[in-house]
């Protein structure tokens, strides 16, 4: 292994070290919010655009995730039918609204948003839709980059009722290329995946505890084909990517 690649390595596990004391409390916050939410049989939404959005997929019918999730998928804010194109979407205003109104978001329901850099069209306009909704909003953002690219404007983290930052610096690559001025090493996608999954262990702890705990076994699973399909077919009603 070079010496970057350790480097690299060593100051993502010291980033994701420092979230159990960092976001202690906005973890603890959100994981009530989603036990409450699934009391009230809601669903937990999560939505990014651009390297966000694997966040939402992430958590979606996951081998040990929560099948109270349902990732928002859209091609124009995504990657792999053109990254170019998809980046022009998510700053553009008015684009987010007709996807979201595809999924029911109300107010016994939980809105993620991830965004790193937390000022784009989209996910801006996913928090304020969340909130018009009567939904609670949550956070996943980086505030020293959002505070700098913001520049006084409204950032994400204004917007949302929980904030999870994610620490990354500005521009997310944490690496200086030895000669050039130029870095590597996003840190921004890791952490972020770190925090929902901590967030998800949790709440599926506390639901363990009220004896309904929805979890996904793999597929290579015993006993995988019957317990996942019997929550295919109760969350499917509400989740249109299952």
């Amino acid at each position: 292994m070079t010496s970057v690649a350790d480097d690299y390595l060593a100051d993502l596990a010291e980033r994701i070290s420092k979230l159990r004391s960092d976001l202690a409390e906005p973890i603890g916050r959100a994981q009530e919010a989603i036990v409450e939410t699934v009391r009230r049989d809601g669903r937990v939404y999560v939505f990014g655009t651009g390297h966000s959005h694997m966040i939402a997929e992430e958590v979606h019918y996951r081998a040990g995730g929560l099948a109270i999730t349902v990732p928002i998928l859209a091609a124009p804010i995504m990657l792999h039918e053109g990254a170019v194109t998809g980046t022009i979407y998510e700053r553009m205003e008015g684009v987010v609204r007709p996807i979201l109104d595809r999924y029911g978001i109300g107010p016994d329901d939980i809105l993620f948003v991830s965004s790193n850099s937390g000022i784009n069209a989209a996910p801006l306009e996913a928090a304020r839709y969340g909130r018009e909704k009567g939904a609670r909003v949550i956070a996943i953002t980086s505030l020293d980059y959002s505070t700098a690219a913001a520049k006084g404007g409204t950032r994400l983290a204004d917007l949302a009722d929980i904030v999870l930052d994610n620490g990354a610096p500005p521009g997310d690559a944490v690496l200086s290329v030895p000669g050039s001025e130029l870095k590597v090493g996003p840190v921004s996608t890791a952490i972020g995946v770190a925090i929902i999954n901590a967030i998800f262990a949790g709440v599926a702890a506390r639901l363990s505890s009220d004896g309904d705990a929805p979890i996904y076994l793999s597929a290579n699973m015993p006993g995988a084909k019957e317990v996942n399909a019997k929550l295919v077919a109760r969350f499917r009603p509400r989740n249109p990517h299952l």
